[in-house]
């Protein structure tokens, strides 16, 4: 089977957040299965500079809001991807210094609609082998807003491919004026409540909702909260009324690069049957990056870390409450690591400058420091007022450290609370609250902390965390099947 996947990011070569991920690790576990994989992304400056050698495949000509753009469609292998990559070359659009949605004050470029609109053209031409190329793919399987028109594009032809659009966050529903859906010529009867018109102007992720055959998202109660208003966005009717074609797939992670016994960003390694020392150098080595030195008080302190956006959703602020008062009451440390908000930035700053000895951030993207927050911290923090799925608990299982979430989404799909009872039957991976307030998160702290003083009970539960299974396998046999249906 021939699957095309269509993505704005994915990692190593372009990433901002979890989505880079799916759409690395996916296509590897069903081209694993068998599958004829071709995965095509937008030809990023940052992107481009790092391909090796490439292959044009041809152009396409595709319309975009003043004109047309001539597209050239570049063909490349890759060390980390087992398949080709096809990336769409257009340099009024992409060959650009900076995020691949915002520009630098963490603005979103003015164009994007254009941006993503044409790309959109380009994967629907591309999914009907416009090139001419031999390689027709059954499936093209579209991620996020930013591919959703492909769906639409695709409805309008005969004899197409089957589509199935993935929901990764549906916060992010890439939202346009109507005179943006007018300047991109848009088909005209698109623009209905039963099509892409959402409260006065368009919205591609709508796109994909009402176009595409099949729609998945990323964990089964995320799912099921989206036909809902507190998480629906304002499509929660849609969704409700699609709830035929809607299903909840939870993502997996790459067992190979997340994996605390060979990990390449590690200083010392470890399993669940052996815990320590490694995981104590790793905390060490971790406290030595900010400290320089570390005394073996220090190092007893427990380290509470965080790897994520700082935006509200992730429950940045709830975070910075509990630090203010942690701070007073523990010895604990914290290390953080993430960009976002300029609020939440500057206040985390301002937190590490008064406290250099206790509190450590680092804003910004750092691959390698995000593996070392997850093998050295003790617990990790993720209180999400929402999360489809959530990547960061499952690494943080998987390194032996106990998230403290919220009972929302992937995150209640993935992490079981310790308590008496999941303790005693050794169920249990992490801490979990269900009451969206700091005082909640900080009582599933205290009990993680208060727990971290009874060091057997303490290693079961990190070693049943990092006995879970969270492969694709189970998760590409479910697409594989959506697939062949």
């Amino acid at each position: 089977m021939k699957v095309l996947f269509v993505a704005s990011e994915a990692y190593p070569l372009i990433k901002t957040g979890g989505l880079g991920d799916v759409v690395h690790s996916l296509p590897h576990a069903l081209h694993g299965r068998g599958l004829d994989i071709r995965l095509v992304l937008p030809g990023y400056r940052a992107l481009l500079h790092q391909l090796d050698q490439v292959r044009i495949l041809g152009w396409l000509d595709v319309r975009g809001a003043e004109g047309i753009h001539s597209a050239r469609i570049l063909e490349t292998r890759h060390p980390d991807f087992a398949f080709p990559l096809w990336v769409v070359d257009c340099p009024p659009l992409f060959d650009r210094v900076g995020n691949p949605y915002v520009c630098a004050p963490g603005q979103d470029w003015l164009d994007n609609a254009e941006r993503f609109t044409v790309f959109s053209r380009v994967a629907a031409l591309l999914g009907q082998d416009a090139l001419n190329l031999g390689w027709q793919p059954e499936v093209v399987h579209l991620h996020d807003w930013q591919t959703g028109l492909t769906a639409a594009f695709l409805h309008e032809q005969s004899n197409r491919p089957k589509t199935v659009f993935t929901i990764h966050n549906l916060a992010y529903g890439g939202y346009f004026s109507h005179g943006d859906f007018v300047r991109l010529q848009l088909p005209s009867h698109w623009w209905t409540s039963e099509g892409v018109e959402f409260h006065g102007g368009f919205s591609m992720l709508k796109a994909g909702i009402v176009y595409a055959d099949a729609v998945t998202t990323v964990s089964p109660t995320y799912a099921r909260e989206i036909c809902t208003p507190e998480f629906g966005h304002g499509l929660e009717g849609l969704l409700q009324s699609r709830q035929s074609k809607l299903q909840g797939i939870l993502n997996g992670i790459d067992t190979r690069v997340w994996n605390p016994a060979t990990d390449t960003h590690l200083p010392a390694h470890y399993s669940a049957s052996r815990i320590n020392p490694g995981k104590k150098h790793n905390k060490r080595a971790l406290l030595e990056r900010f400290l320089g030195t570390t005394s073996d008080s220090q190092l007893t302190a427990p380290v509470l870390g965080l790897v994520g956006r700082l935006v509200e959703q992730k429950g940045v602020d709830w975070v910075l409450a509990a630090m203010t008062i942690l701070l007073v009451e523990t010895d604990a440390r914290f290390v953080l690591l993430g960009s976002g908000q300029v609020a939440y930035e500057q206040k985390l700053t301002r937190l590490a400058k008064k406290h250099p000895d206790r509190v450590f951030v680092k804003i910004g993207y750092d691959e390698a420091l995000a593996h070392q927050i997850e093998a050295g911290a003790d617990l990790f923090l993720m209180p999400s007022r929402f999360e489809p799925c959530g990547l960061n608990q499952m690494y943080s299982l998987r390194y032996g450290t106990p998230p403290v979430v919220y009972k929302t989404g992937g995150l209640a799909d993935t992490v079981v609370d310790a308590n008496e009872t999941t303790l005693a039957d050794g169920s249990a991976t992490g801490f979990v609250f269900d009451t969206p307030d700091v005082a909640a998160f900080l009582t599933a702290i205290r009990r993680a902390l208060e727990l971290m003083r009874q060091p057997a009970r303490w290693r079961c539960l990190q070693q049943t965390g990092m006995r879970q299974t969270f492969d694709w396998n189970e998760s590409a046999a479910h697409y594989l099947a959506l697939y062949q249906t």
